[in-house]
């Protein structure tokens, strides 16, 4: 019984000179992904930047959905006044809120004639961003017109 030394369990185990590189280089990469995901851990200032951008994005959600509550809630509220306003007062507030135009109208004229040209540059943006909410404004002050016409006349009777 003689030991045959071309037979070790030590050779079945020991890896052939490839599959130590396939492994450095496995090692390799998982040391690279691990100091990329330290050095991202690290990086105080892009963290910092990126939850500030998450932040600005609620920020900015948070705020569409308030404006838009909020319009909704002023509409509610504007066609809540209309539906328990009498067609007298409601006559009258259409009469005043068309004197009221009127009379912005001519105000506007005389101050754009007499009014400096930074100051009608301003008026003039002004203005655009009143049109461009229009609808909204003229419920509020058709609203406004309206309680203020029941007030007067509760306070008549």
């Amino acid at each position: 019984m003689t030991k045959d030394s071309s037979h070790t369990g030590d050779e079945a185990a020991a890896p052939t000179p490839e599959e130590l590189r396939e492994k450095v280089e496995a090692t390799r990469e998982e040391l690279g992904e691990t100091v990329e995901a330290l050095a991202a851990k690290s990086d105080v200032k892009t963290r910092a930047q990126e939850k500030t951008t998450a932040v600005r994005q609620q920020v900015v959600e948070k705020t569409t959905q308030v404006r838009t509550q909020l319009r909704d809630k002023a509409t509610h509220a504007a066609h809540a006044v209309q539906d328990r306003t009498p067609e007298p007062v409601r006559a009258k507030a259409a009469a005043a809120t068309g004197q009221v135009r009127d009379r912005a109208v001519h105000v506007a004229e005389l101050a754009r004639d007499k009014a400096p040209e930074p100051v009608r540059e301003k008026a003039g943006q002004g203005i655009q961003a009143a049109r461009a909410k229009r609808t909204p404004l003229l419920a509020a002050a058709g609203a406004l017109i309206a309680l203020l016409l029941i007030r007067r006349s509760r306070r008549h009777r």
